[in-house]
C-alpha cells in the first residue's frame, strides 16, 4: 500500500501536469525585451503627428537584420536607377501610405531562444490592422527579419521575379 506521502507527490505532480497543459503554448510570451523592440518601433507610429520610421534614415538598420536591409538597399538602388517607385511602395511597419493610429497592442510568442514573432493590431484610419514582424536575435539584440501582411510579406514582394 503506499504511504499518504507518496500518494500526495503523485498528486501535486498530476496537479502540476493539468496546470500546464492548461495553458496553450501560444500563449507564453518572449522575453520582455522582444516586446520592448517591437514597442519601441510602434511607439513612432502612434498619435497624429507620428513620423514613422522611414526606411532610408539610419534608425532603420538598427531594426532589420542585415539580409533584410540589403533587400530593402537593392529594391531602393534599382527603383532609382528605373526612376519608378520602389516594389516596397508604402511604409512596411503599418502596411500603408499614410497613417493615423491612435494606439496599438503587441502580442509576442516565443519561437526558441534567438526567435521570435509579434504581432501588432491597430486601428489605422478606422480599418483594423494586423502586422506580424518575424524576430531573431543577432548579438544579444532583436532584429526583424520579416515584415508580414494579410496579403504577403517584405521579403515575397522583394524576391518576387518581375
Amino acid at each position: 500500500m503506499p504511504s499518504a506521502m507518496s500518494v500526495l507527490r503523485v498528486l501535486s505532480l498530476f496537479g502540476l501536469l493539468l496546470l500546464a497543459a492548461a495553458v496553450p503554448l501560444h500563449a507564453i510570451a518572449a522575453d520582455a525585451s522582444a516586446r520592448d523592440f517591437v514597442t519601441a518601433i510602434y511607439r513612432n507610429y502612434e498619435g497624429k503627428e507620428a513620423k514613422g520610421v522611414p526606411l532610408d534614415s539610419p534608425a532603420i538598420r538598427t531594426l532589420l537584420t542585415p539580409g533584410l536591409m540589403q533587400l530593402i538597399d537593392a529594391d531602393q538602388k534599382q527603383a532609382a536607377q528605373r526612376k519608378e517607385p520602389p516594389e516596397l511602395d508604402g511604409d512596411p511597419f503599418v502596411d500603408a501610405q499614410d497613417w493615423d493610429i491612435p494606439s496599438f497592442k503587441v502580442d509576442v510568442v516565443d519561437k526558441g531562444p534567438t526567435k521570435a514573432e509579434a504581432t501588432v493590431e491597430f486601428l489605422n484610419g478606422g480599418q483594423q490592422t494586423s502586422v506580424t514582424l518575424l524576430l531573431v536575435k543577432l548579438n544579444n539584440a532583436w532584429r526583424i527579419d520579416n515584415i508580414v501582411w494579410q496579403e504577403g510579406s517584405v521579403r515575397e514582394i522583394l524576391t518576387r521575379k518581375k
